[in-house]
C-alpha cells in the first residue's frame, strides 16, 4: 500500500467514524432535549445545533493547539458554511413537490441575516489581522492587546443575541419539530440517551483529534495546501451530522426543518473561529492563517445573501426542471471558491 493510499484510508475511517456517530449524537442529544422538557426552547435547539457542530468544533481546537494547523481550523469551520449552504442545492433537487425557494418559510431571513453580519465581522476581522502584518497592501493597524481578533468578543456575544433572538421568532410563529419525530421507534430512556450520547460524542471527539493530523499528512502527501484540504475535505467530514439531520428532515416532509439546521448550524460554525481563537496561544488566529480564507467568507458572505432573495423573491420557476437559478447561483459560487482556495491557498 502506497504513502497516499495509507492517508486516503485513514481518511475515510475518520468520515465512517463522524458520520455514524454524527447522526448519533443528533439523535440522542434530541432525545435528551425532549426527556428534560428542552424540546422546543430556545436551550433545547442550541443543545441540539451544538451537538450537530461538535466535529467542527473538535477537529478545530484540536487544529490550533495539538496539531498547530491553523489553517485546517479556519477553512475547517468557513468551509462548512459555504458546505451547508450547498446542501441548499441538494434540498432544491431532491424536494420535487415544487420548487424550495418558492415553498421556503420566509422567518429563514433572520437567521441568514445573523449569519452574515457574523462571517462579515469575521472577514474584516482576518482582513485587518493581515494588514497589521503587512500581507495585505494598506496602512498598518494595531493588533488586538489580548492576543486574540477583533472579531472574537464580537462573535461570541452576537451569537447568543442570534440565538435567542432566532429561536424566540421560531417558538412565536411556527410549531418545532425535532429530529426525534423521524423516529419510528419509541424514545430511549434518559439514562440510556445519556450513555450513548456520551459514547458518539466521545468518537467524535476521538475522530476529531485524529482528523487534523491526517489532512495536515494528506496536503502534504498529495501536495495540496492546507486551506484547500481544510475548506474542502475536512468541512466534507464535519458537515455530515448537518447532513444527516437534513436527509431525516426532508423524509419527513420537514422542508424548513432541513432548511432551519443549515442556516442555523452556520451561526455555531462562525462562533468555532472565535473559540479557537481563545484557545490558540501564540496570538490571533486569524493574523496566522491565509488570506485566501477571506475568498470563502466572501463566498458565504455572497451565497448567504443568494438565498435571502430567494426566500424573499420566491422564484417558482426551475432551470431544465432541475433546480432554481438561485441554486445554480449558489453553486456556482461554491464552485469558484473551491477552484480559488486550490490555486491561491497556503
Amino acid at each position: 500500500m502506497t504513502a497516499a493510499s495509507f492517508i486516503w484510508l485513514q481518511f475515510a475511517a475518520c468520515a465512517l467514524l463522524i458520520g455514524v456517530a454524527g447522526f448519533q449524537l443528533s439523535r440522542y442529544g434530541d432525545v435528551i432535549a425532549r426527556r428534560t422538557g428542552l424540546s422546543g426552547s430556545w436551550i433545547g435547539l442550541a443543545l441540539l445545533a451544538t451537538v450537530t457542530s461538535l466535529p467542527e468544533l473538535a477537529t478545530g481546537i484540536t487544529s490550533v493547539t495539538i496539531a498547530q494547523a491553523p489553517n485546517v481550523a479556519v477553512g475547517n469551520a468557513l468551509g462548512s458554511c459555504v458546505l451547508n449552504l450547498v446542501f441548499l442545492v441538494v434540498i432544491d433537487f431532491i424536494f420535487r413537490d415544487e420548487p424550495v425557494w418558492h415553498r421556503a418559510s420566509q422567518g429563514h431571513v433572520l437567521a441568514a441575516a445573523f449569519g452574515v453580519v457574523l462571517l462579515g465581522f469575521t472577514l474584516v476581522s482576518l482582513l485587518m489581522s493581515h494588514l497589521a502584518t503587512g500581507d495585505i497592501r494598506g496602512a498598518p493597524v494595531s493588533t488586538a492587546p489580548l492576543g486574540i481578533g477583533l472579531a472574537t468578543p464580537v462573535v461570541l456575544a452576537l451569537y447568543f443575541v442570534a440565538m435567542r433572538t432566532v429561536f424566540s421568532y421560531e417558538r412565536a410563529h411556527t410549531v418545532t419539530r425535532t429530529l426525534g419525530d423521524a423516529l419510528t421507534k419509541p424514545l430511549p430512556t434518559l439514562r440510556v440517551a445519556c450513555i450513548r450520547f456520551a459514547m458518539a460524542a466521545a468518537v467524535v471527539v476521538g475522530a476529531g483529534l485524529w482528523l487534523p493530523f491526517v489532512a495536515v499528512r494528506l496536503a502534504a502527501v498529495m501536495g495540496w495546501n492546507g486551506s484547500f484540504v481544510g475548506s474542502l475535505f475536512v468541512a466534507i467530514v464535519t458537515t455530515l451530522p448537518e447532513l444527516a439531520v437534513t436527509m431525516s428532515a426532508l423524509r419527513l416532509g420537514a422542508l424548513d426543518m432541513a432548511i432551519g439546521n443549515l442556516l442555523g448550524s452556520n451561526l455555531f460554525n462562525v462562533t468555532i473561529i472565535a473559540v479557537d481563537d481563545l484557545f490558540y496561544r501564540p496570538g490571533s488566529l486569524l493574523a496566522h492563517v491565509s488570506p485566501v480564507h477571506a475568498v470563502t467568507a466572501g463566498s458565504a458572505i455572497i451565497m448567504t445573501g443568494l438565498a435571502m432573495v430567494g426566500l424573499f423573491f420566491r422564484p417558482g420557476s426551475r432551470v431544465l426542471r432541475a433546480v432554481g437559478w438561485v441554486s445554480l447561483g449558489l453553486a456556482a459560487m461554491y464552485l469558484l471558491n473551491t477552484y480559488v482556495l486550490f490555486l491561491h491557498g497556503e
